[in-house]
């Protein structure tokens, strides 16, 4: 996937990435609050993203928006390109402004889960090209979990499922997700977290990462 270069010096780009369930948005908040305790400015933020057409796709998420006349959900090759989209104006927005001045970004999602949510229904050459334009990120954290553990979360949440959280559909994620790292690997530097560890010890073995791209160990 061809991406657009920062200059060095500008800010750095960490998404933390995983099945539902996995704990990323849990993780986003808390290596914000310990990266921000050691004087860093972080913005930390999510795909779907809060601009409009991330809340279209969060509607078709919960199944508010569907075809007309009940025709079912919106077709696969509509919601990638939603999603690709809606990445477009994340950046702009966002990413970018915060990267160029000096800040961390810390994304809950990016173009790895297009890859392995939109690329359990479709090819993963053509997600992974309409998605031509996104930045690499500086560092993807993967926190893994296996598909039962994510099933045992989700049911505790007690939420109601969304368009993806399906148990069957999530084994297949996880196994679209191993085949996106292996494609992507050699491009970006994506880190594998064990998920299933005590939340603050996630926490950690992130930090270390976080702290390796940040060109220095962490403060004692």
């Amino acid at each position: 996937m061809s991406a657009l270069r920062r200059k060095p010096g500008r800010g750095r780009f960490i998404v933390l990435e995983g099945l539902d369930g996995a704990g990323t948005t849990t993780q986003a908040e808390r290596l914000a609050a310990a990266l921000r305790a050691e004087g860093h400015a972080v913005l930390t933020t999510r795909e779907p993203s809060d601009g409009p057409i991330g809340t279209m796709i969060r509607q078709a998420l919960t199944g508010r928006l569907v075809l007309p006349q009940g025709a079912g959900p919106l077709a696969p090759e509509t919601l990638a390109l939603l999603y690709a989209a809606d990445r477009t104006d994340h950046l702009k927005a966002k990413v970018l402004p915060a990267l160029e001045a000096g800040h961390i970004v810390l994304s809950d999602r990016y173009v790895l889960s297009s890859l392995a949510y939109q690329g359990a229904a479709l090819a993963m050459a053509w997600v992974e090209a309409v998605n031509g334009h996104a930045v690499s990120p500086d560092l993807t954290l993967f926190v893994h979990v296996s598909p039962a553990v994510a099933a045992r979360r989700r049911a505790a949440r007690g939420a109601a499922k969304e368009l993806f959280e399906e148990d069957t559909l999530q084994r297949r994620i996880a196994r679209q997700y191993e085949e996106a790292i292996r494609r992507r690997e050699s491009q970006e530097t994506i880190v594998r977290i064990d998920g299933e560890q005590a939340v603050e010890a996630v926490t950690e073995a992130a930090l270390v990462e976080i702290h390796s791209v940040l060109g220095r160990k962490r403060a004692r």
